[in-house]
């Protein structure tokens, strides 16, 4: 697929996800616009896309900031005439129960994670309306529709982000050549969980099974042949969304035994605002937060909790398969 002629606008895009589509997209040739806080992170991005064959101005700005935001897509603009795609994906995570969490952090998490979405669809929504066309991808999570405890503010947000891509596919009905798309994403191996504001008193890590990054890349650049309302990162995602739909409360079960288990492992971890109020950057995580190959085993209740789901889901695909009979 050759999209020498696209500009692409990638928020996020300093590591995890964001990283991996600014990649996938640079080996098609696109013209990229990289938005992130970490101006010396979006540096070592857009290098990396020149090297794999596009083009990228790196902006750092604050997602929350509608300013910054306008700013963003005004510099593509001057740059390079048109945006043609305009990738939501900036966000930020915590951890810890909601009466454990400062304000500050969870109103950060809202500010960034629903805002930023915000911003970036008003400025990306007006830009089509102009050209008769264009596509927005809005990266919500499997979240979004199971939830999960000891994250409520970023389960919130994420279910925020599905609920904008719906009113907004409404609103641009009358521009058919607009696309809006939503990808929900299951467990993806990326560096968010190091640097997530953390106050449940344990380290934290993606639950099983986990994707890498590139699953979701792969996701994205599919929607460009066939856009789809809704599309799952991980196979296991679509699966887990049957299974909260059909049997709801041992659903929550599974979830929340997997958080306990798995995500907040037993060892102990001081509570931090993490990445909430200032980027973090590093050169140990860039696109991996090595999650994909951890160390040690997973926890001690993983395995009658991967049984439980496992049957849960085997079920939910029984009855799936049947209805399409």
């Amino acid at each position: 697929m050759n999209l020498r002629d696209h500009v692409v606008v990638v928020t996020g895009a300093s590591s995890g996800n964001g990283r991996a589509i600014a990649h996938e997209f640079a080996r098609r040739g696109a013209r990229l616009v990289l938005v992130a806080r970490s101006q010396e992170a979006l540096d070592e991005t857009a290098a990396e896309c020149r090297a794999l064959g596009g083009a990228a101005l790196p902006i750092a700005a604050d997602v929350g900031d509608s300013e910054a935001v306008e700013r963003v897509g005004q510099a593509a603009l001057e740059e390079w005439g048109r945006i043609d795609i305009w990738i939501n994906n900036a966000a930020i995570i915590h951890f810890g129960r909601i009466e454990d969490t400062p304000p500050s952090v969870i109103d950060q998490v809202l500010h960034t994670n629903i805002n930023g979405y915000f911003n970036g669809t008003r400025v990306a929504v007006r830009q089509f309306r102009r050209a008769g066309g264009g596509m927005l991808i809005n990266v919500s999570s499997v979240l979004a529709i199971t939830g999960q405890p000891y994250g409520s503010a970023y389960v919130a947000s994420k279910a925020a982000v599905r609920g904008l891509s719906e009113s907004i596919r409404q609103e641009v009905a009358d521009v058919p050549g607009i696309k809006v798309c939503t990808v929900l994403p299951y467990a993806i191996d990326t560096p968010i969980y190091q640097r997530a504001a953390n106050y449940s008193g344990h380290e934290a890590q993606p639950v099983v099974p986990r994707y890498s990054a590139q699953t979701v890349a792969d996701t994205v650049i599919a929607l460009l042949k066939q856009p789809r309302r809704e599309v799952y990162a991980g196979k296991i995602g679509a699966l887990s969304a049957l299974a909260k739909t059909l049997f709801p409360p041992l659903s929550d079960l599974v979830v929340s035994t997997a958080v306990n288990t798995i995500e907040l492992r037993k060892d102990p971890a001081p509570p931090s605002t993490g990445n909430a109020f200032a980027p973090i950057h590093d050169d140990e995580w860039t696109v991996s937060g090595g999650w994909k190959h951890p160390s040690g085993r997973i926890g001690g209740g993983a395995l009658p909790l991967l049984l439980v789901a496992g049957s849960i889901l085997l079920v939910a695909g029984a009855l799936q398969r049947s209805r399409r009979t």
